[in-house]
């Protein structure tokens, strides 16, 4: 059966398998919560975070379901809980005790392990608080109140999301001792295994879990699998486990089509992208908001500018309140396209990103972006909160694109002011800075300045070139100093330099 798993498709067969799958599926339920993986790469590139109550979703029971009434009850007794043990987090002492004397009773209560399940999500400020009442757990409640398959599961998850696999392993093993091994423990440990880029461990359990007799994957299991591969760039191996998903009927959800789309965005394959959502917008399961995040994702990546801001509009609140990462990633687009109205519509998405919400690489692509349309106090402003964060700019490009500007503008003096803040701050010096200085005073017969700048040369180390002399000499004959012209072309056949013709 594995080899099915890395057998490549053609891309018609992928095609297929995806309608196909789309087909057989009108009575799934929209809207699944397992898009841990998936929202985070919405956001900020590779390094944003899932949220808890979607990884935890993925893990749930499947039991009874229970009065709304009696859920709600027991969830605001956990965030009571729970609000007195998050200023003890640093505190073990005070943590058991609160535990003990709160705890003890409500958990009880609740035998089949659903109350502290919701304490662990609840928890998702703090995992290393989550991991210390779960220790508590095992070692008070367990005798009297044995655990459940689904608080190792979320404890798993929280052992993977907090980088101890070792833990995520051993707890494992520990429900599997106690005869509780159950598909959600697999995809709990899988998941683990995942957020630590453990691909081989991910894929070993994933064969675990096919060998296992009392339990067998299921589409949640897939999608991990997926997302696996989609962060390793493995597209073959992520189209071929889809393959697998469809000989074993087992039916994608929204999640399935949403971590495609995502591996095919993290190989820049605009063409599948747009060619799966095409194919969930004609099927049975429908786009969801991580969908449409992430279509906004690839469209501005790809510079597709109107679809991007399509998208935008009917999502803009959603995007507006959670989808800063996405915000940061319009305005990259907007600042390498040609829009006539970029410049508008950036300033209009920096207005939705908090102040203390600072990127170097943002603020780098302002100043250029402000630099190119030769708006020199906004250029300046940008400049400004650079060295503001202690933010050093290290690439020649950057530097000349600035150096335009205030050639373009005649701002000689706020090109000096900014050429002796950059050498202080540690930022990329290279001759076009001087250059350009020496090029501008000379415009405006400021000759002695223009000579200072040799010395400003010499100072970080920069060795007068045939092109320094040509400024010298141009500037030279241009307001008649002839001494001076036989100077620098005394200068220039002492070091070998050819001596211009229509000087």
């Amino acid at each position: 059966m594995m080899k099915r798993v890395w057998r490549i498709p053609d891309a018609f067969h992928i095609e297929a398998i995806l309608r196909r799958s789309s087909e057989n599926c009108r009575k799934i339920a929209r809207g699944s919560t397992s898009t841990f993986w998936v929202r985070g790469l919405a956001g900020e590139a590779l390094s944003s975070q899932p949220t808890w109550s979607q990884v935890f979703s993925l893990f749930a029971g499947r039991g009874s379901p229970a009065d709304s009434l009696v859920k709600q009850d027991m969830k605001e007794k956990v965030s009571s809980l729970r609000d007195e043990l998050l200023p003890y987090s640093a505190d073990a002492e005070k943590i058991e005790k609160i535990l003990s004397d709160r705890g003890v009773s409500l958990f009880r209560r609740y035998a089949d392990g659903s109350a502290f399940s919701e304490l662990l999500k609840q928890l998702s400020s703090s995992p290393g608080l989550a991991l210390q009442a779960f220790d508590w757990r095992r070692r008070q409640l367990d005798y009297q109140t044995p655990m459940t398959a689904d608080e190792y599961s979320k404890a798993i998850v929280v052992a993977g999301r907090s980088k101890n696999v070792d833990l995520a392993a051993e707890l494992f093993k520990e429900a599997s001792n106690k005869q509780l091994k159950s598909t959600s423990l697999y995809n709990a440990l899988m998941t683990a295994y995942m957020f630590n880029g453990l691909a081989v461990k991910c894929q070993s359990v994933f064969r675990d879990l096919k060998r296992e007799a009392t339990c067998s994957p299921t589409i949640v299991t897939y999608n991990i699998l997926i997302s696996v591969f989609s962060r390793l760039v493995l597209i073959d191996h992520m189209k071929a486990t889809l393959r697998e998903i469809n000989d074993l009927n087992i039916h994608p959800n929204v999640n399935t089509y949403n971590y495609l789309i995502a591996g095919y965005i993290t190989a820049w394959m605009w063409d599948d992208v747009e060619k799966t959502y095409r194919i969930m917008k004609a099927g049975s399961i429908k786009p969801d908001l991580t969908t449409h995040l992430l279509m906004l994702r690839g469209y501005a990546h790809s510079g597709k500018l109107d679809k991007m801001e399509e998208i935008y509009k009917l999502f803009k609140g959603h995007i507006d309140q959670y989808g800063i990462p996405l915000i940061r990633l319009m305005i990259h687009a907007y600042s390498r396209s040609s829009d006539v109205n970029k410049v508008q519509k950036i300033e209009e998405l920096m207005r939705l990103i908090p102040k203390d919400d600072y990127r170097p690489w943002l603020n780098v692509k302002l100043i250029c972006l402000y630099a190119k349309e030769d708006l020199l106090d906004e250029m300046e402003n940008s400049i400004n909160e650079a060295f503001k964060h202690n933010t050093s700019v290290k690439t020649v490009g950057v530097m000349r694109c600035i150096i335009s500007s205030y050639f373009r503008n005649n701002a000689v003096d706020k090109l000096a002011n900014f050429v002796s803040r950059a050498e202080c701050a540690g930022w990329k010096i290279c001759r076009s800075l001087y250059h350009c200085k020496m090029v501008m005073y000379a415009s405006q017969r400021r000759l002695i300045e223009m000579e200072r700048v040799l010395s400003e040369m010499d100072k970080v180390n920069l060795d007068i070139t045939r092109r320094t002399l040509l400024i010298l000499l141009k500037a030279y004959t241009t307001w008649g100093e002839k001494e001076k012209v036989h100077q620098v072309l005394g200068m220039m056949c002492k070091h070998g330099h050819e001596i211009p013709m229509d000087r």
